[in-house]
């Protein structure tokens, strides 16, 4: 999981992404060239942040939801947009991004990340992204800081009960 690169894809984050099978970009992309590279890695599903503007990102959806092993995951940039665009029913991983913090806790059956920002440095925030490992039955998800390769956040949560 990836968010706000706002048009800067790191070196780091590429190398932490080799290797997935599936790449979620919770949007803030600022470039479509950051799509076509995220794309060499790794199949792609990304979402329009409020920064996400031209030609380049009107075919973005602002919401979207996925299936990946059996888990429905909900794919949004604001999380107040929630109210406007709600996670369709049995929705078990939501993801978001616009704040740049990190984010990775349960929310009743729901398993909500915000990966931080990925791109430019803002305030004081890490420079991070996120990674979720489906076992079913099992959902284990981390957030990891770029910079020291070392976990900010950790959880687990169950697929079951839907």
């Amino acid at each position: 999981m990836i968010a706000d690169t706002h048009g800067l894809l790191r070196p780091e984050a590429k190398a932490f992404l080799r290797g997935a099978d599936h790449i979620l970009h919770a949007g803030d992309v600022g470039d479509a060239g950051i799509l076509d590279e995220l794309r060499s890695i790794a199949g792609l599903w990304a979402v329009r942040g409020n920064n996400d503007t031209g030609t380049w990102a009107a075919s973005l959806p602002q919401s979207l939801a996925v299936e990946i092993g059996e888990v429905a995951i909900y794919l949004i940039h604001e999380v107040a947009e929630l109210g406007v665009r709600p996670a369709p029913d049995g929705t078990r991983v939501l993801i978001s991004g616009h704040s740049h913090k990190p984010l990775l806790e349960n929310r009743g059956r729901t398993l909500c990340m915000n990966p931080g920002s990925a791109g430019p440095r803002r305030f004081k925030l890490p420079i991070a992204i996120g990674e979720i490992e489906i076992a079913v039955p099992r959902i284990e998800a981390r957030i990891i800081d770029l910079a020291s390769h070392t976990v900010l956040a950790e959880t687990l949560a169950s697929v079951y009960p839907p």
